[in-house]
C-alpha cells in the first residue's frame, strides 16, 4: 500500500490513540509526534501513560506549538508518522496567539504531508457533539477545531470515527451515500 493520510476522530476516551497506534504498527519506521504540554499533574500522568504505551523503537518528537517546522526537520527517513493530536495543538496555538490563522496552519501541515513520502495517521477530537460550551473561548475553540478537522478530513484518504473503542469508516460511508 502506498502513502496515505488517515484521520482518527472521536470524543474523549473513545479509543482514538489506541486505534491510531494499531494502524501505525504496520510501519517499519514510525515517528510519534506529540503535541501535549504537561501543565498539571493529571496531564503529566496522561503523557507518561501514552509514552509507556508506545513501542520503544518508535522515534518521538514532542512539539506543542511550532509543529510544522519541527516535523519538517524530523520526518525524513520515517515511513509512518503518527500525530497525536490536533486537538491539543490547536488549543496550544489559540492560547499562545488568539489571532492565529488556524486554516493557514492546517494548510501548512497538509503541505508538509504532501512533500513527504511517509503515511500519516492524525488524531483529533470531535468536540462538536456535546453541550455548547458556556464560555466564548470554549465556543470559538469548538468552532475552530471543527473547521480544522474538516480541512484535514477533506484531504484524508481515510477518516475513522471512534466511539466506545469501535471504529467507523466515515470516508467509506461518505462515498456510499454519494453513489
Amino acid at each position: 500500500m502506498g502513502k496515505q493520510l488517515t484521520l482518527v476522530l472521536g470524543g474523549a476516551r473513545a479509543g482514538k490513540s489506541t486505534y491510531a497506534q494499531r494502524l501505525a504498527e504496520v510501519g517499519e519506521r514510525v515517528l510519534f509526534v506529540a503535541t501535549a504540554e504537561a501543565r498539571d499533574a493529571e496531564m503529566s500522568a496522561r503523557i507518561v501513560a501514552h509514552q509507556a504505551s508506545r513501542p520503544a523503537e518508535w522515534g518521538t518528537l514532542e512539539e506543542p506549538l511550532d509543529l510544522v517546522s519541527a516535523m519538517a526537520r524530523e520526518v525524513s527517513g520515517y515511513d509512518t508518522v503518527l500525530l497525536d493530536c490536533l486537538t491539543l495543538w490547536v488549543s496550544n496555538l489559540m492560547l499562545d496567539d488568539p489571532d492565529v490563522d488556524l486554516p493557514a496552519q492546517a494548510e501548512w501541515l497538509l503541505e508538509l504531508y504532501r512533500e513527504q513520502d511517509a503515511s500519516w495517521i492524525v488524531v483529533s477530537n470531535e468536540v462538536g457533539l456535546g453541550v455548547v460550551p458556556a464560555t466564548k473561548l470554549g465556543r470559538v475553540y469548538a468552532d475552530e477545531l471543527g473547521r480544522f478537522n474538516q480541512i484535514v478530513a477533506a484531504e484524508a484518504d481515510e477518516v475513522w470515527f471512534m466511539a466506545a473503542g469501535l471504529p467507523l469508516n466515515l470516508k467509506a460511508l461518505s462515498r456510499d451515500s454519494t453513489a
